[in-house]
């Protein structure tokens, strides 16, 4: 597996990458088995130093954790917590997947955008129908079950994952709800 250990305007001593390898390497075996890349990220924040880890999975699934705290080590041990119970919450549907996955995930390109609404004179406004490209960049659209990406919107921690349904090759969105359910947004297509 490769790591990639950084930190944003703070040194990461040898020590510290050590720790990080092993914690997460000893995890992500445990539960997933067959990682590809570690991607952790170190930054400080006021008083505090948060770490964010980025591990993805041989079968295209990425797994999110964010841990912060008043010591960098401690930051990172919130973090792999974190990973750690993501992890042996979907165990058994990891294990499942990669027994029916025998091609790992496929992934399309597509464009994303930040946007940020402007009025005439440059200034943000809260109702405007205008709106600004603040941030332009690629993104990846993995072809999934729905049943898989739910899995991979919860692993990422994210609020909502857009993919291609490998059942009619169709685009879906699957989101975290007010009350805490998942939605799943499938357009009728005509035939």
């Amino acid at each position: 597996m490769r790591y990639q250990i950084s930190g944003k305007q703070i040194d990461i001593g040898e020590a510290l990458q050590t720790h990080v390898r092993n914690e997460i390497g000893a995890i992500v075996e445990k539960y997933a088995g067959r990682p590809t890349e570690a991607n952790v990220i170190f930054s400080k924040s006021g008083y505090e130093f948060i770490c964010e880890t980025i591990v993805h999975l041989s079968t295209g699934l990425n797994v999110q954790a964010r841990g912060h705290a008043n010591e960098i080590y401690a930051a990172f041990d919130a973090s792999s917590e974190k990973m750690d119970k993501q992890l042996r919450r979907y165990k058994r549907r990891l294990k499942d997947h990669h027994k029916e996955r025998s091609q790992p995930v496929e992934l399309s390109d597509a464009g994303a955008y930040i946007l940020a609404p402007t009025d005439e004179s440059g200034e943000a406004e809260e109702d405007s129908v205008n709106a600004m490209i603040v941030a332009e960049m690629e993104t990846k659209i993995p072809s999934l079950s729905v049943g898989e990406a739910v899995m991979q919107m919860e692993l990422a921690n994210a609020p909502v994952l857009v993919f291609t349904n490998e059942k009619h090759n169709a685009l879906n969105v699957v989101y975290r709800r007010e009350d805490g359910n998942i939605g799943w947004i499938d357009p009728k297509t005509d035939s």
